[in-house]
């Protein structure tokens, strides 16, 4: 549950926030990732009001209010703001009027004022909401940006997972999260993904221990979030299975409801996983572009296959 207190300690100074009164509010929860300003319905029409978003007081709002008498002008906000009213943002400088904190200590919702505009203000603030009532989850894997793909590497423990992906960084590419990897869907429907602030750029490495990536290769090599393009899965290998050949079946993996490509590569002594990943990636490059490889070579033999028939 989202709590106006963490909207309040980890976005006070990107959006300027200075809390007036209503400390007691800063323990509701935000329900709706939603903020918006009271216009017509300061007036009264209060039809298809919604009372469980933040309100923010704009200029027009606030000349409008104080030009009302004292008693008229607590009536009008009373009938705006509720026990439901997650929070109070006055923006534009604007102090708020005594009757203003005086409802908004009553009903114990937590009032705050920015220097901020006020479109700018609503426009910062509902992506802000956007970001943080995203649908989320985490994942085991780890995450590497590979030629400009995020590549989500999972497997069964001990299969090479860090190992891969530090071979990666050695040869340029760049690690978002290792071991836990937080993924959140974006709007748009697309997934990006971010470690933990406990591990990151940290790795561990069996027989090594934890390395931190961003010391031993420069800050270079590491970065914050990356959207997830393909999933790639390391198992040992198995002479009982039969792995993709031609590369014509393409298979999904679900997360979040989005379908992420999906991929399984083998692992045994001998075979260069980190080259083999690159392949992928830079393969998967190519039928973004429209190229499919082995579509093409299906193509191709079939038109040799016809050709030869009517011979």
């Amino acid at each position: 549950m989202y709590k106006v207190e963490a909207l309040f300690q980890k976005y006070e100074k990107p959006l300027s926030l200075i809390l007036v009164t209503g400390s007691k509010g800063l323990h509701k929860a935000i329900k709706v990732p939603e903020a918006h300003r009271p216009g017509l319905s300061l007036s009264g029409y209060l039809k298809g009001y919604a009372p469980k978003r933040i309100v923010v007081f704009g200029k027009m709002e606030m000349e409008y209010l104080r030009d009302l008498d004292p008693q008229e002008r607590t009536l009008r906000l009373q009938a705006i703001l509720t026990a439901q009213t997650p929070a109070v943002i006055v923006a534009r400088r604007y102090r708020p009027m005594r009757e203003m904190t005086s409802v908004c200590e009553r009903l114990g919702i937590a009032l705050f004022r920015t220097d901020m505009a006020t479109m700018n203000l609503l426009s910062k603030l509902t992506l802000i909401l956007a970001e943080e009532f995203a649908p989320q989850s985490t994942c085991h894997g780890t995450l590497v940006e590979v030629f400009g793909l995020g590549v989500l590497i999972q497997g069964s423990s001990s299969v090479g997972k860090s190992e891969t992906a530090l071979g990666l960084i050695e040869r340029g590419h760049r690690l978002i999260a290792d071991d836990i990897v937080k993924v959140f869907k974006k709007e748009g429907g697309y997934l990006e993904g971010a470690g933990v602030a406990l591990s990151r750029h940290i790795m561990e490495i069996r027989g090594i221990g934890i390395i931190n990536v961003a010391h031993l290769y420069g800050a270079v090599c590491v970065r914050e979030s990356k959207n997830i393009d393909i999933v790639v899965y390391l198992e040992t290998w198995d002479d009982q299975n039969s792995y993709e050949r031609v590369g014509l079946e393409e298979k999904s993996s679900d997360i979040l409801g989005c379908p992420i490509p999906f991929y399984v590569l083998p692992v045994k002594p001998g075979r260069d996983v980190v080259l083999l990943l690159e392949t992928i990636a830079l393969n998967h490059r190519l039928k973004q572009m429209g190229l499919h490889s082995a579509k093409e070579f299906s193509t191709k033999l079939h038109e040799t296959i016809q050709s030869k028939r009517k011979k």
